[in-house]
């Protein structure tokens, strides 16, 4: 079985989003509350950080994303007037 190229890249970004979301997560927790980590506090930062490494990868990682929110246009293309 082979994996696309871009399901390959969504994959590698994902998970390293995850887990450095996981990581720094973790960091502020103990620095902000002292709580000691436990299982639960890493179960609940991994869902935590989950949905946010999601939407990046979805949505500011997508190719258009800064195009569209800045309103850029492609040089490539011929103005209609």
């Amino acid at each position: 079985m082979q994996i696309k190229k871009k399901t390959l890249r969504f994959l590698e970004f994902f998970l390293i989003g995850v887990v450095f979301g996981v990581f720094e997560d973790i960091l502020a927790v103990q620095f902000a509350t002292g709580e000691p980590i436990t299982l639960k506090v890493i179960w609940i930062v991994f869902l935590v950080a989950l949905p946010f490494a999601i939407i990046s990868e979805y949505i500011v990682d997508h190719p258009k994303f800064w195009k569209t929110i800045f309103r850029l246009k492609d040089n490539d293309k011929v103005e209609k007037r």
